[in-house]
Order: C-alpha cells, then structure tokens, then sequence
C-alpha cells in the first residue's frame, strides 16, 4: 500500500510538470529520456519521466559508498521512475536521470555543502527545501527499514537541523496534501 502510494505521488506530479511543459532544460538529455521528434538544434531540450534502470546491486554499492543504509521507501523511490525534476511543494528532489542518477546523488551528499554539517554528522540530503535548505536523512535515529526522521537543514543555521517529517513516506503524503492544498486555494 505505501508503495503504491508513493507511486501514485510520483507519477501525479510528474504528469503536471509534462502537461504544463516544464520538462525541458537547457542540457544534454540522456537518449532514453530525450524526446526523439525535437529539432536537435533547439537550447532547451524536451525530457521525460521513465521507467527506472535502478537495481539492488547498485543501490548496494551507492549505500556502500555513501557508508549508511538508505530508506526502504526511498530505496522503492529510486527504483520507480528517473526524472530530471521532481518538485512537490516547497520540495525538489535530486535529479535522477537514467545513467547518472548516482553521480547527482553523490554531487548532492558530498560535493553540495560542507560535509562537516551535513554526512559527516550522519545527515544524508536528498532534496533541495525551497531556496534556502536541504532535506535529509537522519541516519542518527536508527528505525525499521532504515527509514529514517527526515530533518531540515538551512544553509544560513549550519550548525542546526529541524526535525520536519518522521520519514519518507509520511514525507510524500504531506507534500502530496500541501500541493493539494495550494492547487485548491489557487482553484478559489
């Protein structure tokens, strides 16, 4: 059912960024992701939503990498769909392109802010929170399935993190029920 759930979530607000024609970037789009029929001239390039390529053994390896077990939620997040942009509320997740989905997500935990405030302290980020702040997981609060508090962390307050959802799924089905919110008031 979770799963099931977090699915749905993707796959609605995926749709919106294709129907509102915000799935274009001005960057090389990976083949499978491309749209075939658009002029190879134009800057910004037409990409869609696909099934993912992710398996066990590599999220195994990036988990190795990384030095911490990830979500069981997340893990299913990464092996649904690849994307370019996924944003839900105030919330845009990692890129995570069909061949380079583990590049972003290394560039994102060790390459993005100093680790010293982030996976040095057991903080993995996932998703950019708005302009100002990255969500993480708290690897520190061990759980069932490795899924972990999700806390907030601003850019600007370094030192300190906010506890914002108790874990990935209860994360989707907030944002799912604050962009809902949102399109309802814009409705009115």
């Amino acid at each position: 059912m979770k799963e099931q759930k977090i699915r749905e979530i993707i796959d609605h607000n995926l749709k919106k960024i294709v129907d509102i024609e915000l799935n274009k970037l001005p960057i090389n789009i990976e083949e499978e992701m491309s749209d075939p029929n658009q002029d190879k001239n134009e800057e910004w390039r037409i990409w869609y939503p696909i099934k993912s390529k992710v398996t066990d053994k590599e999220i195994e390896d990036f988990e190795n990498q990384i030095q911490h077990k990830l979500p069981d939620d997340y893990k299913m997040f990464l092996k649904y769909k690849h994307f370019y942009e996924l944003y839900i509320s105030e919330v845009t997740f990692t890129r995570h392109p069909v061949n380079s989905w583990r590049a972003n997500q290394i560039k994102a935990i060790f390459k993005g802010y100093p680790n010293e405030y982030l996976i040095d302290k057991g903080f993995i980020p996932f998703a950019d929170w708005s302009d100002w702040g990255l969500l993480c997981f708290d690897t520190n609060q061990k759980s069932e399935g490795n899924n972990y508090p999700i806390v907030l962390w601003d850019h600007e307050i370094a030192d300190e993190v906010t506890h914002q959802y108790t874990d990935f799924y209860e994360m989707m089905l907030e944002l799912e029920l604050a962009e809902q919110t949102k399109s309802d008031e814009d409705d009115e």
